[in-house]
């Protein structure tokens, strides 16, 4: 199944709907329901809220009244599950507030998955580590390729190769990252490390307060040691140069000194006659 509309179109026409107070095929006009029958979404990518901000949302809502409605979906026993707006559901429960304002929308669960993605990724901030896992249960859900999904979040493929890429790295580094006690630079740079040695980076990055610069020539230290520079192989051969006696032997009874062992043949050049020499020789041959 395509990704079909963008969550963006979607908000836009709930928007007119709260405006008219008018119902379209999806979305009711903007209702008060009662907080405890509202489930959040289990599909939500974003674990992390800042507590602060979210005490700050509650004030001005106490004061000034929800602006924007949440959206939700009905379930069959009545209750409700959230599509958008989790900050501002929690946000209510933090004023006590028994009702919100809420639109209701008329969409399948599987659409529920998708909006709800698309959702955070084009209109919140989420960490870097919980925009990956977003991005990799859109790819795999659908059954996109990285360019297709780069148009329907408008992110460059790049951006979202690289940003899929940290979901190599050890549970360990993902929750440091999370959490930006490293970032995403000192972060690529441990791609390819064992568990163990991306533990010992990242405690050194946090310890010693290491920038990305100093990051990477520690981890280039570390791939040194795991894959040290194969030794060249001396040539241990000993050949047997009697074919050559007749050849030395010219040479030497032109003037020119030369030798043969181990695994080479030397003539010594003292002029440019000698070269001359030389050059005859195998002129002849």
């Amino acid at each position: 199944m395509a990704l079909g509309r963008g969550l963006g179109e979607l908000l836009g026409e709930v928007e007119s709907a709260y405006e008219s107070n008018n119902t379209h095929d999806y979305a009711s006009k903007v209702v008060d329901l009662d907080i405890s029958l509202i489930q959040a979404n289990p599909n939500q990518p974003r674990k992390i809220f800042d507590e602060e901000k979210l005490e700050e949302l509650s004030l001005s809502i106490k004061e000034h009244g929800l602006l924007q409605p949440i959206t939700v979906i009905q379930n069959e026993d009545d209750t409700f599950t959230l599509v958008s707006g989790e900050r501002r559901l929690r946000a209510h429960k933090l004023a006590k507030e028994e009702t919100i304002k809420s639109i209701v929308l008329d969409i399948d669960a599987f659409k529920l998955r998708e909006y709800a993605l698309i959702e955070n990724i084009q209109r919140d901030d989420l960490n870097i580590v919980e925009l990956a896992y977003s991005y990799a249960q859109l790819i795999n859900e659908h059954n996109i390729t990285h360019e297709e999904l780069s148009k329907k979040v408008f992110k460059s493929r790049t951006s979202i190769t690289n940003t899929l890429r940290l979901l190599q790295l050890s549970s360990y580094a993902q929750q440091l990252l999370a959490s930006n006690k490293i970032s995403a630079g000192h972060a690529k740079i441990m791609l390819g490390l064992s568990d163990n040695e991306q533990k010992m980076v990242c405690d050194s990055i946090i310890g010693q307060k290491l920038s990305v610069r100093e990051t990477e020539k520690l981890v280039k230290e570390l791939k040194s040691k795991n894959n040290p520079s194969p030794k060249k192989q001396k040539n241990k051969a000993n050949f047997d140069f009697k074919p050559l006696s007749n050849v030395l032997s010219k040479f030497e009874a032109n003037g020119l000194k030369a030798k043969a062992e181990k695994n080479y043949f030397k003539i010594e050049i003292n002029s440019q006659e000698d070269i001359e020499k030389i050059s005859s020789y195998f002129k002849l041959q």
